[in-house]
């Protein structure tokens, strides 16, 4: 079948589920060949294929409402509504999102990229179909990693509570179908389908207490019995105490079984679950054989072998520097541990584990967890190290506030993914930790120029022991410089000074340190002389050195890879006008107040005016023209 040609689901109504096999074929040979140039989600997709076919089939978008968990699994959907022209855009610059997206298509109801927000959402929508006194379906597909998270939990059991119509799909590809799908299984979704598990199991005990002088005793033993038994053999009892309907497990790659589930659930009153195991990578020997889920997120790849193409001679990885720093710390400091929200491949731990198993805790998709987990670690004199994205970091604000930071304990935040992480998009850029960070008393934030002071900024951060610190890092490959064999601690609040200058400053730090050395050279061709800093601490700031610049009364440009509001430019206003400087010239560049979609790093950089041809311009237009000069 010709996938372009797809403009909407209904075409599945009529399909055989040997059309529909062949279909899911046809898709996964798609997303194999597409997503070997532009990469992306693969291993995910390829789990899901047969089990969004059925949804569609047997739902009806966008009257009913699907809500895809994470949402790095909607490819298909995005297939099947219409947008598989686009998929030579996936992930670029003004392309096809790798996420749901609202203005792509009616069929998306629901954006996201974090996980465990589809039961929130799903609840949401349900109580407004039913004041509307609408009727549709309200469908929330959730993985099983996603399901560990808080939210999820609270949200099942408000959905439980309420008693409200919501058909949630679990999509588990943790376990092994062939030990879970069996006549038992099938005999119990039968049995409730047809409402008689709940009628027989009523009946029972109604007889058993009508019996004279000890049936009470009697129906209080097999109550005792049942509830024991029911947990060894009924798999979806947790489901079930929260009060939804349970189906399953059921395979997810079988069209039979997942229509007989789905009618059986769409018929059914309350909330309920339809238990679905799938495998990920399906259909693409290496994304199945992969135990260490590399193919979850990948770049480009070549199709036969599954090499991934990597430029070579490439340095090594912000995340790799940081993790081969705690190892060395760990050798020869018992108290450092390290915490991670289901990040160890992602912030490259494995090593870590390799050598201190009973030292790194993987909490899962769990960050408020991690948070006050890592605080009380602290507090009984480890130094834990909490390496999580800056955009997960997000999640666990109020324990980071309340459980660390008024507290004061010495807890290391390893932010990683800090600043535009490009084709992940909006969801994920990490530009907003420097304006939540700095605002907190007690915290200490800084960034790396380069690989090498990274490693000396983790040896700092294991030696602090006044509070929290939080390092800073980007997503990607470092610079390739040479790397001192010695650690050695770099003073709290201590900026440098890369290039000296007498005209103008500019103040910036990490990502954005080398546009400004060649704004810096451009400038000097130009006849002006700027000050180039590393303002390696966002907070504290290096007051001595501030108080230095602002009496020369120079122009400063601060430049950061970061929200502009609240952010460190901010910060630099507040010393000017809290020390009194008010003739002080200063002006800031950075992320403007709007979230910033997907494409190359390079690309959002140029149009958001993050360059160094801005930053030359900013300087001119500071400063006197060298004819006013002379």
């Amino acid at each position: 079948m010709d996938l372009t040609e797809i403009k909407d689901p209904s075409f599945l109504k009529t399909m055989s589920n040997e059309e529909l096999e062949q279909l899911a074929a046809d898709i996964r040979q798609f997303l194999i060949e597409k997503l070997s140039v532009t990469g992306g989600h693969l291993g995910a997709n390829l789990g899901v294929v047969e089990l969004t076919l059925a949804l569609h089939k047997y739902f009806d978008s966008p009257k009913d409402k699907f809500i895809f968990d994470v949402g790095h699994q909607s490819y298909i959907h995005k297939i099947l509504t219409g947008r598989s022209q686009q998929f030579d855009t996936l992930r670029q610059y003004k392309g096809l999102c790798g996420f749901p997206k609202m203005r792509e298509s009616e069929h998306d109801v629901w954006e996201t990229g974090h996980s465990s927000t589809s039961l929130s959402a799903a609840m949401g929508m349900t109580i407004a179909r039913d004041l509307k006194k609408e009727n549709s379906h309200i469908v929330p597909i959730i993985g099983d990693g996603a399901l560990t998270g808080g939210m999820a939990l609270e949200a099942l059991n408000h959905i439980g509570h309420e008693k409200k119509d919501i058909i949630v799909i679990l999509n588990d590809n943790e376990m092994s179908i062939a030990n879970n799908v069996g006549a038992l299984h099938n005999a119990l979704g039968r049995m409730r389908s047809a409402g008689k598990y709940h009628r027989v199991k009523d009946e029972l005990e109604w007889l058993m207490k009508k019996i004279p002088a000890v049936g009470g005793r009697i129906a209080q033993t097999a109550e005792r019995v049942k509830d024991s038994m029911k947990y060894f053999m009924v798999p979806g009892m947790l489901f079930e105490e929260f009060g939804f309907t349970y189906y399953g497990p059921v395979d997810g790659h079988d069209f039979s079984a997942l229509q007989e589930n789905m009618q059986y659930a769409k018929k059914t009153k309350g909330p309920v679950l339809i238990h679905v195991i799938t495998q990920k990578g399906k259909g693409y020997q290496p994304a199945e054989t992969d135990l260490k889920d590399r193919w979850h997120g990948v770049g480009p790849y070549k199709i036969d072998s599954g090499e991934k193409i990597k430029p070579v001679d490439t340095p090594p990885a912000w995340s790799e520097v940081v993790s081969g720093t705690l190892q060395q710390k760990a050798r020869t400091d018992e108290r450092v541990t390290v915490i991670t929200p289901a990040m160890i491949l992602g912030s490259k731990l494995e090593k870590f584990q390799k050598e201190f198993p009973d030292r790194l805790f993987d909490v899962g998709i769990a960050e408020q967890h991690a948070t006050t987990m890592s605080a009380g670690l602290a507090t009984q004199g480890m130094k834990p190290f909490l390496a999580i994205y800056s955009t997960f970091l997000q999640r666990a604000y109020d324990q980071l506030v309340h459980d660390v930071c008024r507290q004061n304990l010495n807890v290391i935040f390893g932010i990683d993914r800090a600043g535009l992480v490009g084709a992940d998009g909006e969801t994920h850029q990490g530009v907003f930790d420097i304006a939540f960070l700095r605002s907190i008393p007690n915290m200490v934030v800084m960034m790396p120029k380069d690989e090498n002071e990274c490693q000396h900024m983790v040896h700092t951060s294991v030696e602090y022991d006044d509070g929290p610190i939080a390092l800073r890092y980007p997503r990607g490959n470092g610079l390739g410089v040479p790397m001192d064999e010695t650690l050695t601690k770099i003073d709290i609040g201590s900026w440098e000074t890369l290039r000296e200058g007498n005209d103008a400053a500019i103040l910036t730090f990490g990502t954005t340190l080398p546009m400004a050395m060649d704004a810096s050279n451009e400038l000097q061709a130009k006849g002006y002389s700027v000050q180039v800093v590393n303002a390696r601490f966002i907070k504290p700031l290096d007051e001595q050195m501030l108080h230095g610049l602002m009496s020369k009364n120079i122009p400063i440009l601060t430049i950061e890879e970061a929200v502009l509001k609240g952010g460190f430019g901010s910060s630099i206003l507040e010393f000017a006008e809290e020390n009194n400087y008010t003739n002080q010239p200063i002006r800031r560049m950075g992320i403007p107040d709007s979230y910033i979609e997907h494409g190359k790093v390079e690309e959002l950089m140029e149009e958001i005016g993050l360059t160094k041809e801005k930053t030359v311009q900013n300087i001119q237009q500071m400063l006197p023209s060298k004819q006013q000069r002379a």
